[in-house]
């Protein structure tokens, strides 16, 4: 029976995760081995916990935690249930796509400044203030309320 089971290190090998995590998970109650060797504490797992723990990690993948993972696994969680989790998490993945191209155009913007820039040149022999003033002038400010702190500032 033992040829169809797996122990701990050959599922941590094949998934690229530790044997820690996998501890971890059984801790949580999330993977439970089939077979526990008595005597020298190996465990052994079955097709079907490869299979929950393949589950496991895409889940975590997308941004699950291990709770909500444990209870989608040990069927808790109904279809509904499991839409609703599985739809916040495409739109927690669609805002930080936002969020991630609004940063890339900010570095865009900043690239575009510093390559179009005069005194970027000469930025080691800028004064710290100088220097302080170009770097201010060249990034995006992303948050309203600091961009506009900045911009009351300049004009007092």
């Amino acid at each position: 029976m033992k040829k169809e089971l797996m122990l701990i290190g050959e599922i941590a090998d094949f998934f690229g995760v530790s044997r820690k995590a996998i501890r971890l998970y059984e801790k949580k109650g999330i993977i439970k081995p089939v077979e526990v060797d008595a005597q020298n504490g190996y465990r052994y797992y079955s097709a079907a916990q490869v299979q929950q723990l393949n589950a496991l990690l895409e889940l975590k993948a997308l941004g699950f935690s291990l709770e909500e993972i444990k209870s989608v696994l040990d069927g808790d969680t109904t279809k509904e249930g499991l839409q609703e989790a599985l739809a916040k998490k495409r739109q927690a993945w669609q805002e930080a796509m936002e969020t991630a191209r609004y940063k890339s155009a900010c570095l865009e913007n900043i690239l575009s400044n510093l390559r179009n820039s005069r005194d970027a040149d000469k930025l080691t022999e800028l004064t710290d203030d100088e220097r302080a003033w170009l770097l201010v002038k060249m990034v995006c400010i992303e948050d309203v309320r600091a961009q506009k702190a900045l911009s009351e500032a300049l004009w007092l």
